[in-house]
């Protein structure tokens, strides 16, 4: 599965609308993205699982790209 994560850059930071950002992570569930990410210290607000179409949208935006850990 496919799972956008949007999160602030420091872990401290408060979360604020223009500062979040978003990154794509391929895991069998949304524990595995936490642990993936656990390492990077940052502050994740939201992780999402993306259906079939949803995912073909976000693949349209020049900022996608998959990470892969």
């Amino acid at each position: 599965m496919i799972f956008k994560v949007l999160y602030q850059e420091l872990q401290q930071e408060v979360p604020v609308r223009e500062r979040t950002k978003a990154m794509y992570v391929e895991a069998d569930a949304e524990r595995k993205v936490r642990e993936k990410l656990a390492d990077k210290g940052i502050n994740i607000e939201y992780i999402q699982v993306l259906n079939e179409d949803h995912l073909a949208y976000e693949q349209q935006s020049e900022d996608f790209q998959l990470e892969n850990m």
